[in-house]
């Protein structure tokens, strides 16, 4: 059995910054785990992806040079910091991961097996 539950969504005001947390309750092996973020009316989009082994990491261009994804393999964990947020990034942000899906999926969403369950961010003008 393999959980993800996110956390550290909120309300903030643009140009402020918030950390979200995700935390597999489950032991897994994942090869890529990624957050992904969907506002009302539009597709799911992919934010930021990392390979677990060796931490190699892929951004949105949306979010790039604002974002920084990371993970904590001893308490299995991954975390998407958010800077310089915009109302724009305003939407339900959710962590997702998969054991074997290879660098041509890790930026959709079809491929990954495991989801968290979302929380929400919004940013304020």
């Amino acid at each position: 059995q393999v959980q993800l539950v996110e956390s550290g969504g909120g309300l903030v005001q643009a140009g402020g910054s918030l950390r979200l947390s995700c935390v597999a309750s489950g032991r897994t092996t994942a090869r890529y785990a990624s957050w992904f973020r969907q506002a009302p009316g539009k597709e799911r989009e992919f934010v930021a992806g990392i390979r677990w082994s060796g931490g190699h990491t892929y951004y949105g261009d949306s979010v790039k040079g604002r974002f920084t994804i990371s993970r904590d393999s001893a308490k299995n964990t991954l975390y998407l910091q958010m800077n310089s947020l915009k109302p724009e990034d305003t939407a339900v942000y959710y962590c997702a991961a998969d054991p074997s899906i290879i660098l041509s999926e890790v930026r959709r969403q079809e491929g990954y097996a495991y989801w968290g369950q979302g929380t929400q961010v919004t940013v304020s003008s």
